[in-house]
């Protein structure tokens, strides 16, 4: 089952070597990660995204609360969240009619030509990763895709639920 997992760790040199490290010597794969500082510039928000059971969860969990640089984990795939990943998709677009069906696509998924060359439109979309790949197959219908590169999910718990120090 497809788990992201949100920790709050100090914003030092090694700490998320030490992170990839634990999920790399256990034989969990990271399908995604995220990673930047906070609104404290000492603390940094990683966010994991994983296929793993209940009781790998559980282990990753207690394995990454004992490391010295993390403060939090959280498990936000079971509260309310909130989940966005941003895509750059890269598109053969050499003919008029190419042209309108990409930018036509873009609209619908509400995505954005950041882009535009003689043969090729970059589009800009953010959204579920469902939503990008549900844009990624429309397109490929129509138009060779050249190239693409996802952010990989951020995600917050609405409401007051806060991962804080």
């Amino acid at each position: 089952m497809k788990r992201i997992v949100s920790l709050l760790m100090e914003n030092q040199s090694g700490a998320l070597s030490r992170v990839v490290g634990l999920f790399s010597q256990r034989g969990y794969n990271i399908e995604s990660l995220s990673v930047s500082a906070t609104e404290d510039p000492t603390l940094s928000r990683l966010t994991i995204t994983t296929s793993v059971d209940e009781q790998a969860l559980e282990q990753i969990d207690k394995q990454l609360n004992k490391l010295v640089d993390v403060l939090k984990v959280m498990d936000i795939t079971e509260t309310d969240h909130i989940e966005r990943e941003i895509a750059l998709i890269k598109v053969k677009a050499n003919t008029p009619a190419s042209r309108d069906e990409i930018q036509r696509l873009s609209d619908i998924f509400r995505g954005q030509i950041v882009d535009a060359g003689t043969q090729v439109y970059t589009v800009q979309l953010a959204g579920r990763s469902s939503k990008l790949d549900a844009f990624i197959q429309s397109v490929t219908k129509i138009s060779e895709v050249i190239e693409v590169s996802r952010s990989g999910i951020v995600g917050l718990c609405r409401g007051d639920r806060a991962l804080r120090a």
